[in-house]
């Protein structure tokens, strides 16, 4: 079997599939927040529920090429730490971490919305904002494990409405992740209302808050396509549930794409929340090491 766990900020998950890609196992516990050593605990405990078969997890973060060591984790209890290490220890065979994010992508370019397609760009919309990289059902990882970072790049061409640039918790100011996370929407429409809404709740209004948020996507999203060629962008995370966004925001990019004609494809995610999970245990149907970098 191939075993993914998902290790998320407040829950973690484990699923097991069968060698046909079926689900034979599936359970959820919630995350001992800010406490590594429980959150190890309860990885082991659900992968030794589950018994033999490969070992993948999915990680808000990624291992450092350098030390092996996990950075860049919003569950930051887990940045520094051995992960890889003490969980292949304690179950006592190899396991591959990955970031969520590519995890994603990877599970919508095996049997999801990017199956078939070459290269496959997976955006999670949520929380954060993240996404991965898939070429022939390989993750691209990169020279220093942050291919698809691309939350963490500036907002292309910010205009009047967008400024002052909003500060990140990554340090800087104006990250696509302030601007296209849930919370982004959330204080753009308190800064043109004076209203306090959930996300879910201002893209049901489908107004000026909204319009802003799908020209930001467009412009973010064509430099992806400017620089990367992708045959296919999934979207993923709570925010990609707003309809509006597959017909409008193709529609927007194409004054930024530096082509004639824009073949790209922008379609919803086919595993929800569970793509997280079920990349993870199709990381054992990828070689690992050069070929990806």
């Amino acid at each position: 079997m191939r075993i993914g766990v998902d290790l998320g900020g407040t829950k973690i998950e484990a699923l097991a599939l069968d060698p046909k890609g079926r689900e034979v196992f599936r359970k959820r516990v919630l995350t001992p927040r800010g406490d590594y050593a429980a959150t190890l605990e309860a990885v082991v405990a659900l992968v030794k529920e589950v018994g033999p078969g490969s070992v993948g997890v999915g990680i808000p973060g990624a291992l450092s090429r350098v030390t092996g060591l996990v950075k860049n984790a919003n569950s930051t209890w887990l940045i520094g730490r051995p992960l890889k290490q003490d969980l292949e220890r304690a179950l006592g065979r190899e396991v591959r971490v990955d970031n969520d994010a590519n995890c994603f992508a990877l599970s919508e370019a095996i049997d999801g919305a990017g199956q078939g397609a070459h290269v496959v760009f997976g955006v999670i919309l949520g929380t954060g904002v993240g996404a991965g990289i898939v070429v022939e059902r390989q993750v691209l990882v990169g020279r220093n494990a942050i291919a698809g970072e691309w939350g963490h790049n500036p907002l292309p061409l910010p205009a009047a409405a967008d400024l002052p640039l909003p500060a990140c918790y990554c340090g800087r100011s104006g990250c696509i992740e302030t601007y296209l996370s849930g919370s982004g929407l959330e204080r753009e429409h308190e800064h043109l209302t004076q209203e306090k809404l959930a996300a879910r709740e201002i893209a049901a209004l489908d107004g000026e808050a909204l319009d802003r948020y799908i020209q930001r996507l467009a412009r973010a999203l064509a430099g992806v396509i400017n620089l990367l060629d992708p045959d296919v962008i999934v979207l993923g995370g709570g925010m990609s549930n707003i309809e509006r966004l597959y017909a409008e925001v193709p529609r927007r990019w194409l004054r930024h794409v530096f082509s004639d004609h824009v073949a790209t494809r922008l379609v919803r995610n086919v595993h929800g929340d569970s793509s997280g999970v079920r990349g993870a245990a199709w990381l054992w149907d990828e070689p690992q090491g050069d070929a990806k970098k």
